[in-house]
């Protein structure tokens, strides 16, 4: 196979950078040249061309042209199409302004540029904003000038003794334009404080609701979560089936997934974007020879979007691919793995799980495996069960990588239930396949808040024990999140400031409680990673991997026990 060569994307940046410092240099010298008087033998020039309100108006129009494109310059960096598309347009105001204000040719020259510097970039500016955004941004805009005018017409219409001289309605709207458009007011005196007072007003209110209208237009949300469509789905599926080869693939499939497919379309990466980020789950599910071009052809179709790409729960396998390609990684846990055909309950170091199978079946508890499509009523029943575990947990369903009770989702996968003496149901776990690999996982593992001691464990033995007449050669238990991390004396930093939180916050969530818990059925571990573009997007990755964690229930999510 031939190599896949890196993103060109530093150069890129470079270009970029250039056009923000260029821009920013514009906007400032706009600022500074309105108020600045022009040269006095270009002025008497003008004179003879344009009246002096012109002029007037073209201090104005530099000095606001100045502003909004310093304000450009941060979107310009993301490169947001609507960004590029305003700029050329006050570029082109900036260099009318100076030649009709007074004749500055050398601040014009500075706008004509960066105006002719970004023509042939415009193909770099890809980032679309958020439509809605745009259109509600487009209405606040007509919204903030109608506004305004009227607010302007009103008060110079009703308040006639504040000022020198009487508005009539059309003088009041000839008024409140002429505050915009002219540096003397159009000769406007107020009598009174109140009068001054609201003149200014004037202003403020323009000001502050043409600013809201602004953010709108360029705040830097773009494609929130496209969802994939129906014969994107079909197609990821089919990989999935083809190539899946991990506890993740079957949880790919889930609807909270959107779908980027590699330049050859024989792989799939499962995404989720939130804010700035995109996160994958786990690696590019595909042929061997592909995942290097599919990991490049993300990195290429987020950087159009204007989005920090990442992936979680990575394997090891791929890691010196994620290097090449500029990526940094950070080990965040294990996944516990039992080898069922050398899983026994025999011996010294099966004694405790062998009391609990033996104490649980004497009591009369039993383990029932349920095949898909499952029942309504069974799925009423689990619910019940969930619904008790979620009220104890004290939080909101975890999502992306990790399953939710979704009956839809239920009801086509296997299901192991703890029955008590009585057929009550008092805990249970869901089993997805993993493919190409011999090996089962589970997904959903929940139980009432009052259950016999030891249910889980008599739960777990009976899956392997199931799994194991089946043919399977291992158990997948999950991922047991910042096992094994930081542990190394040489451990990279940021892996000892998990490890510190592994040790210290159980207050949020129990990590050694749930690993200790799979210790007990002495499983393999296996090390498992993040993958993140560089320090500095770090920040952005890690909300966008919580917020799609937790169905953007922020508050849920860090609640104790959650």
């Amino acid at each position: 196979m031939s190599a896949t060569p890196t993103p060109n994307l530093p150069q890129r940046a470079i270009g970029l950078w250039i056009v923000v410092v260029w821009i920013a240099a514009v906007g400032i010298t706009n600022l500074l040249s309105a108020v600045t008087p022009g040269v006095s033998e270009r002025m008497e020039w003008l004179k003879a061309i344009f009246p002096v309100e012109v002029s007037a108006g073209g201090n104005l129009f530099a000095a606001l042209s100045g502003f909004f494109l310093l304000s450009l310059a941060t979107n310009l960096l993301r490169r947001k199409r609507l960004a590029w598309w305003l700029a050329v347009f006050l570029l082109g105001i900036s260099l009318f302004s100076h030649l009709v204000k007074g004749l500055d040719y050398e601040e014009g020259l500075l706008s004509l540029g960066l105006f002719v510097l970004l023509l042939p970039m415009r193909h770099q500016f890809t980032a679309q904003s958020d439509r809605p955004s745009i259109a509600q941004g487009v209405r606040v805009l007509v919204g903030a000038l109608l506004f305004t005018l009227a607010y302007g017409t009103a008060g110079f219409f009703l308040l006639d003794q504040e000022f020198s001289t009487r508005f009539n309605f059309w003088q009041a709207i000839g008024q409140t334009l002429a505050m915009f458009f002219t540096l003397d007011q159009a000769g406007l005196e107020p009598t009174t404080r109140f009068g001054r007072f609201f003149a200014t007003s004037i202003y403020l209110v323009g000001a502050s609701t043409l600013s809201y209208a602004l953010w709108m237009l360029w705040r830097p949300v773009i494609l929130r979560g496209i969802p994939a469509t129906d014969e994107e789905r079909q197609r990821a599926k089919a990989i999935v089936q083809r190539y899946g080869r991990s506890s993740l693939a079957h949880l790919t499939l889930l609807s909270d997934k959107s779908y980027y497919f590699s330049p050859s379309g024989e792989s799939v990466i499962a995404y989720v974007p939130k804010g700035r980020g995109a996160v994958a789950l786990g690696d590019p599910i595909g042929p061997k020879t592909d995942v290097t071009p599919a990991i490049a052809g993300f990195v290429r179709f987020c950087h159009r979007n204007d989005w920090h790409p990442a992936f979680y729960q990575t394997h090891p396998d791929y890691l010196d691919q994620y290097h090449r390609l500029g990526f940094k990684s950070v080990k965040i846990g294990e996944e516990a793995i039992v080898d069922l055909q050398r899983f026994t309950l025999q011996g010294k170091a099966g004694r405790n799980l062998r009391n609990a199978v033996n104490r649980l079946t004497k009591l009369g508890h039993q383990v029932d495996f349920h095949t898909p499509p499952l029942t309504d009523r069974l799925l009423k029943e689990l619910r019940s069960v969930s619904d008790e575990w979620l009220k104890m947990q004290q939080g909101s369903e975890k999502r992306f990588s990790l399953g939710w009770f979704d009956e839809v989702y239920l009801r086509e996968c296997e299901v192991a239930v703890v029955r008590t003496p009585t057929g009550q149901i008092s805990a249970f776990a869901n089993v997805i396949p993993e493919y190409q690999l011999n090996e089962i996982t589970i997904d959903l593992m929940r139980r009432r808040l009052t259950v016999e001691h030891g249910t889980m464990e008599f739960l777990f033995i009976s899956l392997f024990q199931h799994f194991k007449e089946q043919g399977y050669d291992r158990f997948n238990l999950g991922l047991s999140a910042l096992a094994g991390v930081g542990e190394d004396p040489f451990s990279p930093k940021l892996e000892k400031a998990l490890h510190y939180l592994y040790e210290h916050l159980t207050r949020f969530y129990n990590f050694r409680g749930l690993h200790e818990f799979k210790e007990k059925f002495h499983p393999c571990w296996e090390p498992r990673y993040f993958i993140y573009p560089r320090v500095a997007a770090l920040p952005e990755v890690v909300v966008a991997l919580i917020r799609a964690d937790s169905g953007d229930r922020l508050l849920d999510y860090f609640r104790p026990g959650a």
